[in-house]
């Protein structure tokens, strides 16, 4: 006879069970949120947590133990993985927002040095800025700007053909070109 456990599985509502059975047949679900289901059905029937573990194809019975004071405090939300460890993330939600929002802001000639952005040219004016991110580099801001749904254009038909602001030692000068009419064709 084994010990009093510590935290038993409290009594499943329907609606768990329901969702648990659900869960346990599912094959398009993610087999770690299956095999978490099929282990609190077996403990729910009256399993021991080892009896349980070895049903799915598990050894020990702690894990289980841990599941069920989760699925205790928690619900069907115990189901879904935690973050399973790893470096955590350099630039959190605000900074991220932070990197987002440059690139939304029109540059200007200027002040950023180009009429378009570049990685290159985000990378130069987040670490500049007073509230920037010195550390940034340009993967992290591709990837941030993956994620928020830009996507990098190739061809630049928005900007004017023939006309460019260029730096020069006495300050910024528009050049034109004047075979920009025959390009344009």
């Amino acid at each position: 006879m084994s010990r009093q456990k510590k935290d038993p599985l409290r009594e499943l509502t329907d609606a768990e069970r329901r969702e648990l059975v659900q869960f346990s047949r599912s094959s398009a679900a993610p087999a770690a949120e299956v095999v978490r289901a099929k282990i609190l059905l077996a403990v729910a029937a009256g399993d021991d947590y080892q009896d349980a573990a070895r049903a799915v194809g598990r050894r020990s019975g702690d894990a289980v133990s841990h599941l069920v004071a989760r699925f205790n405090a928690e619900g069907l939300e115990a189901l879904k993985p935690r973050h399973g460890g790893g470096r955590s993330p350099t630039y959190g939600p605000q900074e991220r927002a932070r990197i987002a929002a440059e690139a939304a802001r029109a540059p200007t000639p200027e002040g950023d040095g180009t009429a378009t952005w570049s990685l290159s040219t985000l990378q130069r004016t987040l670490r500049a800025a007073a509230d920037g991110l010195p550390k940034v580099s340009t993967y992290t801001i591709r990837r941030v700007l993956r994620e928020s749904g830009a996507s990098y254009q190739r061809t630049r038909t928005w900007c004017p053909t023939g006309k460019a602001l260029r730096r020069r030692k006495v300050g910024p000068v528009q050049v034109a070109d004047p075979d920009s009419d025959a390009k344009k064709i």
